[in-house]
């Protein structure tokens, strides 16, 4: 436990936005979590419509500092590659 003021707030800070990213990321695993899920049971128009929502989510955890930014493009892109992929196979 530190004793000096400074590093006693920064302990207190860093909790704080610990808990705060905990929470973002949890969000955003749900949501990803809940796409995956539409699209292997319910197929792809559903999921059609849950992908914006989920990019929305990856970005507003990018800009909240949760997640790098590399990080929020590749799970888009690993996203996109899913939709089109069922998309694909549900046009054959």
């Amino acid at each position: 436990m530190p004793n000096i003021k400074s590093a006693k707030k920064r302990v207190k800070t860093s909790q704080a936005r610990t808990l705060q990213n905990q929470m973002v990321k949890s969000e955003l695993k749900t949501a990803i979590r809940k796409f995956n899920t539409t699209l292997q049971d319910k197929g792809f128009e559903d999921a059609q419509a849950l992908y914006p929502n989920v990019v929305k989510k990856i970005d507003m955890a990018y800009a909240k500092g949760a997640i790098h930014k590399n990080a929020a493009n590749h799970k888009k892109a690993k996203l996109a590659l899913r939709l089109n992929t069922a998309t694909a196979a549900a046009q054959e």
